[in-house]
């Protein structure tokens, strides 16, 4: 009887440790769900959002984006304008209203997945650097610190960036070509193709570095100053100009202005040194592309540190600074729509991502 109680006993645990087991499991199971259809359909509008967003402000600001670029590039020795509204009065007489938007498409074609995959890594990296900081600190309550939104957003620039570089390149290109210099490139898929096949894959990425670098305080500074401004307005509701937690469209477009140029002064001369590591290679570059001045063969450089210090060697400091003022008239209110139209399109379409959640 006694060895029958033990067997009894050692049955009865046995089973008990099964069911256990698999009570545990099937927690287990519910706990690690796959996404749900309305997960993944928040992921797509938010992206849908940020999309959105970067086409219309590019598209806002196309003139001024495409001069900017021909007077990073434009050669020394056969300058044909200095000034915003001299050259934009140049394109017009010269190329008329195409020529105003050219390029614009494949900067849009550019631009959306880029914007679309910035804001929506900067949404990711908020929730996640946010949810470290609070383990770090303990402090459940904690709220991100402008230094961790410079973060962030230097993550979600450098991620949108490097996805969609290939892009960025061949726009520059197709955007300094004009009606009298030698038409390399009929179109985007064209140009990528040109591109890859004469120069090689890596030719894609020329200019990657410096574009590494300079989005890093641009994109970094541009998401730290436009939230920590909207929050510091809200706390302390200076002027009016905050109802309770809401702010208006006009001072959300003053926050991405302020965002916005304090951004693209910091990292402007990484951009015009990107734009001329771009041209690098171009066998129809010498029509457009900057010389030493003294012949029409475009120089080459063999990294970032070569193409700073020739452009100084060459031109002075100054020339780091080319297409400034065309730039600061357009990046404030292309900063200044994108922001607003992300969050004007996300209350559209009901995206509900706050980053303190």
């Amino acid at each position: 009887m006694a060895s029958e109680d033990v067997v009894g006993k050692r049955s009865e645990s046995a089973v008990t440790t099964i069911v256990n087991l698999a009570e545990e499991a099937k927690m287990a199971s519910e706990g690690v769900k796959a996404p749900s259809h309305a997960a993944i359909f928040s992921v797509c509008k938010s992206l849908a959002a940020g999309g959105i967003a970067g086409g219309v402000s590019r598209t806002a600001v196309a003139p001024l984006e495409r001069l900017k670029i021909l007077l990073q590039v434009q050669n020394s020795h056969s300058i044909k304008y200095n000034g915003t509204v001299q050259g934009l009065k140049y394109i017009w007489r010269t190329e008329g209203l195409r020529g105003m938007f050219k390029g614009n498409g494949t900067n849009c074609a550019r631009i959306v997945p880029n914007s679309a995959v910035k804001f929506f890594s900067y949404e990711e990296a908020s929730k996640g650097i946010l949810w470290f900081y609070r383990q770090q600190t303990g402090n459940e309550d904690a709220e991100l610190t402008p230094l961790l939104r410079l973060g962030a957003g230097a993550c979600a620039g450098i991620i949108a960036m490097s996805a969609t570089y290939p892009m960025d390149l061949v726009r520059g290109r197709i955007t300094v070509q004009t009606d009298k210099s030698p038409s390399q490139y009929r179109g985007i898929f064209h140009a990528l193709r040109t591109v890859f096949v004469e120069e090689g894959p890596r030719a894609l990425y020329k200019g990657w570095l410096p574009s590494v670098i300079g989005v890093i305080p641009y994109v970094g500074l541009n998401f730290a100053v436009y939230e920590s401004l909207k929050d510091w307005l809200v706390k302390t509701r200076p002027f009016g100009l905050a109802q309770d937690t809401e702010l208006s469209v006009m001072t959300k477009l003053g926050c991405g202005a302020v965002a916005g140029t304090i951004g693209q002064t910091v990292a402007y001369p990484l951009d015009v040194i990107r734009r001329r590591m771009q041209m690098g290679g171009w066998k129809n570059a010498a029509s457009v592309v900057i010389g030493d001045g003294k012949s029409n063969a475009p120089i080459e450089y063999s990294g970032m540190i070569d193409a700073f210090r020739k452009t100084v060697r060459h031109e002075g400091v100054g020339a780091l600074y080319k297409g400034l003022v065309p730039n600061s008239v357009k990046v404030v209110p292309s900063i200044a729509i994108a922001f607003v139209s992300y969050e004007v399109v996300k209350d559209i379409l009901g995206v509900e991502m706050r980053i303190s959640d």
